[in-house]
């Protein structure tokens, strides 16, 4: 700590000489004329001649070599990096003076014509300096290196100036979002915003975060998922829908879970969930191909096939065939029951069969769906908002998709029977209970919007957090959120 302070001690020094001859420690009169990635980009043939002309680039200094009468350095911008070669006979001796109090980290701008060092380096022979943003704290010298990755987490912005595989994870998350955007539009899909801040927490089962709003004196929650009012537009007439947002839940912390997160949902009507199996399906091999070039990735040391057609099972198929529970057991409820028990399962006094069985299926077969597989026929019991299916009501129209062991997006045929969906409703809150801390409501409205009718439809959320981790091959989510939420930071 006292070697840090002795540094910014300097730092603040160099800033008050370059402020007395003068410099503007924070101009904003310089405007280059080139990306870094332009340059190299134009001239990588080392046979070529190179490009003529004075090049003007601006960026930061992140490697400096200074040799009295001369310095080599590596500028970076957004773009890329590229050398740089001062020379005080070049520049002149009061350009070079203020140079020479220029620090790594500093922004500044440079102009000259290219040429190549004895090794084939491409180079910018300065002609000018520009000091742009003075740098009064110093970079890392080895930033990825530091094994408190919450350091990396926590000041993202030096994590972005230092590694640029960070920067190409950020850039392709935004390419993957283009994507989702851009292939639902052009099948017809509407984009809509809906309310963050919700009265009623609705469309999850999951613990809220609680706000209050003082004008309208009533308490609001950070919704949880935007399902009930897209179903509502559903109701209003729109046919095909989708929402790209943040959704929030007051749980815990780990590799897969941020308290906020981004989501995918989408309403289609007169669309059953088999329909959004191969949508989704069609939707993510191309952006992956788009993405990344290939049909199989590598994430973690493990190669995922998206190539379609995808796995399909039932929840008891794969219970049966990858979670090998015996047939026999699943069809009994009471020894399902006990089977569950057995495996160190807590369930509730009034949970039933269903509950049991997908329990069962998180803790059995869940892991080892390494390729994309689609599990369908979830309980009724725990899937309240979900069409039960027509030939056996114990199970819904409903599907969850799993890769590399974790769920990635679930969809269901959606229940547009407004008594059966009250009745469902009232037994969730039931089951849940009086000991919670917020306790769960009826939302009212969403089912009188339902008795005005809701066209038969499929609805799907997809986690674009996970979606982004998968294709840039990210271990945390934490990875692939730019500002992830932490404990507060140790003083």
């Amino acid at each position: 700590m006292d070697e840090l302070n002795q540094v910014l001690k300097q730092r603040r020094q160099k800033a008050q000489e370059l402020a007395d001859l003068g410099v503007n420690l924070y101009a904003n009169d310089f405007r280059p004329a080139h990306r870094i990635s332009d340059i190299l980009a134009k001239n990588d043939n080392p046979d070529a001649p190179l490009e003529e002309g004075v090049k003007s680039v601006a960026g930061r200094i992140m490697a400096l070599r200074k040799f009295g009468k001369a310095a080599f350095l590596h500028l970076q911008d957004e773009t890329g990096r590229i050398q740089v070669y001062v020379k005080r006979d070049e520049v002149g001796p009061e350009v070079y003076q203020i140079f020479k109090k220029l620090d790594l980290g500093d922004i500044a701008g440079f102009g000259g014509a290219l040429f190549r060092t004895q090794t084939g380096e491409l180079t910018i022979d300065a002609a000018s300096v520009k000091p742009i943003t003075k740098s009064l704290r110093p970079l890392p010298e080895k930033f990825h290196g530091l094994t408190d990755v919450e350091t990396r987490y926590r000041q993202r912005y030096v994590d972005l100036i230092m590694n640029p595989e960070v920067r190409d994870t950020f850039r392709k998350r935004v390419e993957i979002i283009r994507l989702i955007r851009d292939f639902l539009t052009n099948r017809g899909f509407m984009e809509v915003e809906t309310p963050m801040m919700q009265a009623i927490a609705g469309g999850a089962t999951a613990k809220p975060f609680k706000t209050h709003h003082n004008a309208l004196g009533m308490d609001l929650y950070l919704r949880i998922a935007p399902e009930l009012y897209l179903k509502r537009l559903l109701v209003g007439g729109f046919e095909k829908v989708f929402e790209i947002n943040r959704n929030f839940r007051n749980e815990g912390l780990s590799t897969r879970h941020n308290p906020e997160f981004t989501m995918l949902e989408f309403y289609q009507a007169f669309a059953t969930y088999e329909d959004l199996m191969d949508l989704t399906e069609e939707m993510v091999s191309y952006i992956a191909a788009e993405v990344t070039g290939s049909m199989v990735v590598s994430y973690q040391g493990q190669e995922v096939d998206l190539s379609p057609p995808w796995k399909r099972y039932t929840m008891d198929e794969a219970l049966i065939e990858v979670g090998k529970v015996d047939k026999a057991v699943l069809a009994d409820p009471d020894r399902t029951r006990q089977l569950a028990l057995e495996k160190g399962i807590a369930l509730e006094p009034l949970s039933g069969h269903g509950k049991a069985k997908t329990e069962l299926f998180e803790l059995l077969v869940e892991e080892k769906l390494v390729n994309p597989t689609f599990v369908t026929q979830y309980p009724t019991e725990v899937s309240p908002l979900a069409r039960r299916n027509e030939k056996n009501p114990e199970v819904t129209d409903r599907f969850e998709l799993f890769m590399t062991g974790r769920e990635m997006a679930n969809a269901f045929s959606e229940l547009n029977d407004p008594i059966d969906q009250k009745q469902r409703l009232q037994k969730q809150i039931a089951e849940r209970g009086s000991d919670e801390e917020i306790f769960p409501e009826m939302d009212e409205d969403f089912v009188r919007a339902l008795e005005y009718g809701m066209p038969p439809a499929a609805g799907e959320g997809i986690g674009i957090d996970r979606l982004v981790m998968l294709l840039t091959d990210s271990p945390s989510i934490r990875d692939v959120i730019l500002f992830p939420h932490l404990r507060p930071e140790s003083k």
